[in-house]
């Protein structure tokens, strides 16, 4: 399984960037996931739905299942930033490629998404400081300040990152921490 985290700030455009690569990397024959962080509360569940009213009720955790479909519901008894390791221990383990998205201070490689120099919130790239930064995504005409040896690639090409992810597939070889295969095996 090969794991890069598409990393940058908010608005830079890494959701639709990660749209777009899904179906290129299943065009050249790969079963990718894709795993989300985000700061926002939010609800995947429809109220007076039957897996609603079950977490209404105090379930912990609630599975709901199709011959389509299915999709786990597990309520955290307090907040709690996510482990992206421990998230990915829950995904199927045959998959080609996990895109995780967000998680800009996680320990995976990461390829950083920028909208522009410098970012609209004034908040500095990731790459001079983050040595998990593999390549730059970054819009044509922004010039990168500071410069980087880091590979470049094209925001608005899709099929490139697609490409360049591909070619370079031994970065992203995943590899669980330790912590976590002991709690797999036992």
């Amino acid at each position: 399984m090969q794991v890069v985290c598409f990393a940058g700030y908010s608005g830079s455009g890494k959701t639709t960037l990660i749209e777009q690569v899904i179906p290129v990397l299943i065009a050249h024959g790969q079963r990718v996931s894709v795993i989300k962080h985000t700061h926002h509360r939010f609800d995947i569940d429809t109220p007076g739905k039957d897996t609603w009213r079950h977490r209404q009720a105090g379930a912990y955790e609630v599975l709901a299942a199709s011959d389509q479909r299915m999709v786990l519901m597990r309520e955290l008894p307090r907040p709690q930033e996510p482990d992206v390791h421990a998230l990915i221990a829950q995904l199927d383990s045959n998959v080609d490629w996990v895109l995780v998205e967000g998680f800009k201070s996680c320990d995976l490689p990461k390829l950083e998404v920028l909208a522009g120099m410098p970012a609209p919130d004034g908040k500095p790239p990731l790459y001079p400081h983050d040595s998990c930064v593999q390549a730059v995504v970054h819009s044509a005409g922004h010039h990168l300040n500071p410069s980087t040896g880091l590979p470049l690639l094209p925001r608005d090409e899709p099929a490139a990152v697609a490409r360049w992810l591909l070619a370079h597939a031994d970065r992203f070889g995943y590899t669980p921490p330790c912590v976590f295969a002991n709690e797999m095996a036992g």
